[in-house]
């Protein structure tokens, strides 16, 4: 589904300039459930970044489907996001004067979706409906967030450190909702972290140090999230 070849990025320029992914390619298969993992710093979410059309990169190619997306333009690059891309970081980037129903049909207005709140009930949040993000706990808001993105009915969704701002039983839940969507909806998910014990629940898992990827596994098992450490 997903195919990278020779990524190359750097910032700044002249001798501060800093090159943060050196020449990576991999391919993702439609459906699986990809953890990057690497320390702060390695480049993980830069790569991120790139692989779902956020930036640009210095050299190299991203292809979905056999489409080269670092060659479309800005405005069909916007829409390819549009259409098939769904984002989850590690801040909510919820509207603050728009309710639970208004924030989630927003993602779902990209898709035409007439049929979103059914995803704010699978994330747990009907009794939340009119509720502004001020009104929620720090896991409610990401589960909006989770929910805003999934109304767009992606085909990847790309996870950037989701729990990280969230204590270990809210982390737990909203891993737990969006590994029971993934196997209602059947999107794809790429997900990074720093943290070893959530890359458990993936089935492939992409280790990265320095700008490079130092190796790659599959796990046998995929444990749930209250299955993992923490």
């Amino acid at each position: 589904m997903i195919k990278v070849k020779n990524i190359i990025k750097s910032y700044g320029n002249g001798e501060s300039r800093s090159q943060v992914l050196q020449s990576i390619s991999l391919e993702i298969k439609e459906g699986d459930f990809v953890v990057i993992l690497g320390a702060s710093g390695s480049g993980k979410s830069t790569f991120l970044n790139i692989i779902s059309g956020l930036e640009r990169p210095d050299s190299g190619k991203v292809f979905y489907d056999g489409v080269d997306i670092t060659a479309l333009s800005d405005d069909k690059l916007t829409a390819f996001r549009k259409e098939n891309i769904g984002f989850i970081f590690q801040q909510y980037y919820l509207l603050p004067n728009m309710d639970v129903d208004k924030n989630v049909k927003m993602g779902a207005d990209l898709a035409s979706n007439k049929d979103y709140k059914e995803i704010i009930e699978a994330v747990g949040l009907r009794e939340k409906l009119h509720k502004y993000p001020n009104e929620l706990s720090g896991g409610e808001q990401q589960r909006v967030s989770v929910a805003r993105a999934l109304a767009k009915k992606p085909k990847v969704l790309f996870l950037d450190e989701p729990t990280g701002a969230l204590d270990e039983l809210t982390g737990r839940q909203v891993l737990d909702y969006i590994c029971k969507l993934k196997k209602q909806y059947g999107f794809t998910i790429v997900m990074v972290t720093h943290n070893s014990n959530i890359a458990e629940m993936a089935k492939t898992v992409i280790k990265m140090n320095s700008g490079k990827i130092s190796g790659t596994y599959q796990n046998e098992v995929q444990k749930n999230a209250y299955e993992i450490g923490w």
